[in-house]
């Protein structure tokens, strides 16, 4: 049976819990705010299925991609409604256009992050966008095989992990199944989003009205207030990106007025995301990297496109797709996006996440540990350098100031 002694061991994909005959495995949630299966012993059958289905105990080969594409989507307003090309809805278009079903991430009533599925276009607008939070996945593999056994066409889009546990769960080939993952920095604790959602989205914006601050932004009085969250809106460019929330409003002059617009790297949540803070456990030890979860598609944003491609790069978003198989080919080979071919050394060099992962923060511990703090002061105080390295920039700032910098250059030569 599933017994997690190393948090570092469970991706939290929910293939155990969905496949377990008894229904013995429910989630946990621990202090950090993520979920783990514990297995209900006295109805357990010790079956061993629960194992046999985990992509973390069966981690699969990576595979070299069959091609490499920077994107775009020709219809630039899904473009620039999505985080990156808008390859995702195109994909979906053409599955539900074969009557088919498209899984992947949306936000519940919570501002929390789910997997659903939708047969209509309209249902997949809510799944664009990035959402940097692991999403729960629920039933959806047990409703992704029941549509497969139907002979529907079934795109199922999630991370990595998701995509392994799916193909784990399914433990069969389905060629009526396509399968899109992304390049993954990591999941970042849900626990630790709800708290700055109540922190910084609720009581933050009522302490600003209340002191006359920032009053040109509407306050929200609640989350049930909330029209939409964006962790990657474009209105500053595709590469400075915002992170925006919008809140619900009768009148038609403030219909989704802003309430919260940051930029990525001064928004609280997003920079101890970033660095790496608050990522799951596994996201230090993943194992479904470079080519491994089975994707047939792997989709991102071709970071870098200004300096290989600048001519192709206009900032409202460029698409990486990576090719894995010859069911993602045929797929992407039929939507008629704007795309150039490419090469993984260029993925490697400015996209690293997709076979590296990340080092968790030397300070992350430390931060767990004073979670009852306000969000703001913990990660603040997490990502303060040191006082010496603080003032050798300082000293480094100051001498660029006063020394030419062909001096400098010289010096370094020497």
């Amino acid at each position: 049976m599933i017994e997690i002694t190393d948090k570092r061991e469970c991706c939290g994909c929910s293939s155990c819990v969905e496949k377990c005959p008894k229904h013995c495995i429910a989630f946990n949630e621990d202090n950090e705010g993520f979920l783990y299966p514990v297995v209900d012993k006295s109805v357990c059958i010790d079956c061993g299925i629960c194992e046999k289905v985990c992509p973390m105990l069966h981690p699969a080969d990576a595979i070299m991609p069959q091609a490499v594409y920077a994107a775009k989507n020709p219809n630039e307003d899904e473009r620039l409604k999505s985080s990156s090309g808008g390859i995702f809805i195109a994909l979906a278009r053409a599955v539900i256009s074969k009557g088919g079903v498209v899984f992947g991430a949306v936000f519940d009533e919570k501002w929390e992050v789910h997997h659903a599925y939708t047969e209509n276009i309209e249902g997949v607008r809510p799944m664009m966008g990035s959402k940097y939070l692991q999403s729960r996945i629920e039933n959806c593999y047990i409703e992704a095989e029941r549509f497969l056994k139907q002979g529907r066409e079934v795109l199922f889009s999630g991370t990595p992990c998701q995509i392994s546990g799916l193909r784990r769960f399914l433990r069969r080939e389905y060629v009526n199944l396509l399968a899109v993952d992304f390049i993954c920095h990591g999941v970042p604790s849900p626990g630790v989003w709800r708290k700055y959602l109540q922190e910084m989205v609720v009581e933050d914006s009522a302490r600003r009205a209340a002191a006359g601050k920032n009053t040109v932004l509407p306050f929200l009085k609640s989350l049930s207030s909330i029209e939409g969250i964006e962790f990657r809106n474009k209105r500053l460019g595709w590469k400075k990106y915002s992170f925006v929330v919008r809140e619900k409003s009768g009148s038609k002059a403030r219909q989704n007025s802003v309430s919260l617009s940051d930029k990525h790297y001064e928004n609280t949540f997003m920079k101890g995301f970033l660095a790496d803070v608050y990522l799951r456990p596994s996201c230090y030890n993943c194992k479904s990297k470079g080519g491994s979860s089975g994707s047939d598609l792997t989709i991102a944003d071709f970071w870098g496109i200004h300096l290989v491609m600048p001519d192709f790069d206009d900032d409202k978003g460029m698409g990486l797709v990576i090719v894995n198989s010859d069911k993602g080919k045929e797929y992407y080979d039929a939507l008629g996006m704007d795309s150039r071919s490419s090469s993984i050394d260029i993925v490697f060099k400015y996209n690293p996440s997709y076979r590296k992962f990340a080092t968790p923060h030397p300070r992350r511990a430390e931060f767990f540990a004073n979670i009852n703090r306000p969000l703001t002061e913990n990660v603040e105080r997490i990502l303060r350098k040191p006082l010496k390295d603080r003032l050798k920039g300082k000293v480094k700032r100051m001498i660029k100031k006063v020394v030419p910098e062909t001096v400098i250059k010289k010096l370094k030569c020497e």
